[in-house]
């Protein structure tokens, strides 16, 4: 038995129709779907809801909930900002370098890009105050992936007995600290 894929993963949202619109201006992202009710299917509260579907590419699908009648929704005050985000991959740099600029030129403040080794990034915030984050693989993804593999137990080990970044794996970021 194993978990064939995600089906989607859903976040809440502020306005349904805004977010729609801004995932398809700023990210390309095709519109699939929409469920609404007045009732929550599963624990049958009395919960009007709009829920929209967005093509996240390869069969992945990122949802939305807009909630009405609930509290503005905020954060987790203990969850720096950078950690709870949506990582997206595109096909190279040059992608990547296109959407930056397609971002910025829309009023987007954009973050990076930052070199992690295997994949390089850039970092947005969405309407709602999701973190967005666009990655593309690195030339030397392959073989940086296969030394990861390698060590992956013993940082696993190594951070469970001491809560410090074990070492194994500082090759990655040695081009992004040496800055």
């Amino acid at each position: 038995m194993k978990i064939d894929r995600i089906h989607h993963v859903a976040y809440r949202c502020r306005d349904a129709k805004e977010t729609v619109l801004w995932y398809r201006k700023m990210l390309n992202m095709d519109f699939v779907l929409a469920i609404a009710e007045d009732e929550v299917p599963s624990t049958k509260e009395p919960d009007p809801y709009m829920h929209v579907f967005l093509d996240a590419g390869g069969g992945n699908v990122l949802a939305f909930f807009e909630l009405p009648t609930r509290p503005p929704m905020g954060r987790d005050p203990n969850t720096p900002s950078w950690v709870q985000h949506i990582a997206f991959k595109v096909k190279d740099r040059a992608t990547l370098l296109q959407f930056k600029e397609h971002l910025e030129s829309n009023g987007v403040e954009v973050l990076g890009v930052t070199d992690h080794g295997i994949f390089h990034s850039i970092y947005f915030f969405d309407p709602n105050g999701h973190r967005i984050e666009l990655a593309c693989p690195d030339p030397e993804e392959e073989a940086q992936l296969k030394r990861l593999d390698a060590v992956k137990w013993e940082m696993l080990e190594a951070w469970s007995q001491t809560k410090r970044a074990p070492r194994h794996a500082a090759f990655l970021h040695e081009r992004e600290f040496a800055r």
